[in-house]
């Protein structure tokens, strides 16, 4: 079913390292896409959206493009306040590139935003009237939608899921905080665990993993965890099991918090989900407040993927030339 008109626009994906655009029609589906590098300078930024852009729209009459970005979005006014990963300060983005693009209309909107609106068009959150996205990855984002609509804040900075402080005086955090949901439930905390399993002796058995990690514990990344978990290795499972625990209990909070009728579990991460989702759930069951006495939110993995934020940018984009 086609939420809008037949036109063509593009969405972009402005990560830290890469610029993925894609053309996007009326159903969700990407039809072409480019890719660039991600440059350190403002003008140099622009350019390589703008030209992965006019690449994109030299096969297709695309009639508006969408930016999607971590950080703070001030997308009522195109504005980009601060994205950890690229120059922009107090940025007018969508102006800056719609310039550039002679004129064609460009909207800007958080990453996880456009992600969850696409999970909520197109994938696993379709017809939620209450969906919240949590998208795991080095750290954690999340978004909000109320009756299909995203749910910014005062601020556009709504909702920092990531930074609820989940234990008193934890793990430091880069925020300046310590506990924080996403130093026990990511993809860098799945690393820190292991190695805290392997430095205390907890997890008895042969590891390779903790053989590797008395030979440089610098080579233990999320990804090298989860590996080693589908493996069996028990260090590895150990760890997954404990941010499965950590993941049901921040998601105990979500639910207190917003009651949704669907939690999207999307980001880097989330291809690893059948490791831990299952104690996910079941912790989350089990300290909901409430438990057994009111209804279960259901917990889904992302649907889009990798290709969320380019068709959720597009879409807001599609829409904004229904205004």
């Amino acid at each position: 079913m086609s939420y809008a008109d037949d036109r063509l626009t593009i969405g972009v994906d402005v990560g830290g390292t890469s610029v993925r655009a894609g053309v996007v029609d009326a159903d969700g589906q990407i039809l072409d896409t480019a890719t660039a590098p991600t440059p350190r300078t403002d003008d140099a930024l622009e350019q390589a959206i703008a030209g992965a852009v006019d690449e994109l729209r030299t096969r297709y009459p695309a009639e508006a493009v969408g930016l999607a970005l971590a950080g703070f979005v001030d997308a009522p006014r195109g504005l980009v306040r601060y994205a950890p990963h690229l120059s922009w300060r107090d940025a007018p983005v969508a102006d800056r590139i719609r310039d550039r693009l002679g004129g064609v209309p460009v909207v800007v909107e958080h990453d996880a935003n456009s992600a969850a609106l696409a999970e909520r068009r197109y994938g696993a959150a379709a017809g939620a009237s209450t969906a919240v996205l949590v998208a795991i990855g080095t750290g954690i984002g999340g978004a909000l939608l109320l009756d299909g609509a995203l749910f910014r804040g005062a601020h556009g900075v709504a909702p920092e899921l990531g930074h609820l402080r989940v234990v008193p005086d934890g793990r430091a955090c880069p925020c300046g905080k310590r506990g924080c949901w996403e130093r026990y439930c990511s993809g860098t905390a799945l690393a820190t665990t292991a190695l805290e399993l392997v430095s205390g002796g907890h997890v008895a058995g042969p590891s390779a993993l903790a053989r590797e990690a008395a030979a440089d514990p610098g080579r233990i990344t999320g990804k090298r965890v989860a590996s080693a978990a589908r493996e069996g290795d028990p260090v590895a499972r150990a760890a997954v099991r404990e941010m499965g625990r950590w993941l049901g209990e921040g998601l105990s909070l979500v639910a207190d918090l917003f009651d949704p009728d669907v939690v999207v579990i999307g980001g880097g991460v989330s291809s690893s989900a059948p490791l831990f989702l299952d104690e996910a759930r079941e912790h989350y069951a089990r300290i909901l407040t409430g438990a057994g006495n009111r209804p279960l939110a259901r917990i889904r993995t992302a649907q889009l993927g990798a290709a969320a934020a380019v068709v959720g940018s597009a879409t807001l984009a599609r829409d904004a030339l229904l205004v």
